[in-house]
Formats: C-alpha cells, structure tokens, sequence
C-alpha cells in the first residue's frame, strides 16, 4: 500500500472538517483546527488589526500565534491528528 502524501492527507482532513458542524466541536477544538490550518497555510502570523478587530478575533489570532513556531508541515500533521482523533470517537 503506497501512503499518501502529507498535502493529500491534509487536504482530505480539511474536506472532513468542513463536513463537519460547529456545534459537533467544541470551541478550543475549533480553534486549534483553526491555529493549525492557518499555520499550514499562511505561515507566521501577520498582526495587524482592523477597526472591526472583535474578541473572537483575539481568541483565533492568540491560538494562532501558541503555534507560530511550528512548520507548515508540522502544522498540516497536527491537524490530520486532530481530524482523526474526532473521527475515532
């Protein structure tokens, strides 16, 4: 059996996680999905704020920056490990 590539992994764990809904997931699961996609796709951490910067804003942006120093990789198998521990359950 020849094992998929990390991208096509977490590509198949973001389609699973957007299937999803949010009151299935509790919020610190969803914003540690959330850290760790960012991180998987934009990288470090831009901070700049707007005037429509909300709390909710501050949790996403905080979760992201606990994680700031992991690679895209790291972060992309983070949140395959994440998807299928939800799906284990």
């Amino acid at each position: 059996m020849i094992e998929k590539d990390l991208d096509t992994r977490f590509q198949e764990a973001v389609e699973i996680a957007s299937e999803m809904t949010q009151a299935s997931l509790p919020q610190d699961v969803q914003l540690r999905l959330y850290a760790f996609y960012k991180q998987a796709t934009l990288g470090i951490l831009d901070l700049k704020q707007t005037s429509n910067y909300h709390l909710r804003d501050a949790f996403k942006t905080n979760a992201w920056m606990q994680i700031s120093h992991l690679t895209s990789d790291e972060a992309k198998e983070q949140y395959i490990e994440i998807i299928n521990s939800i799906l284990k359950k």
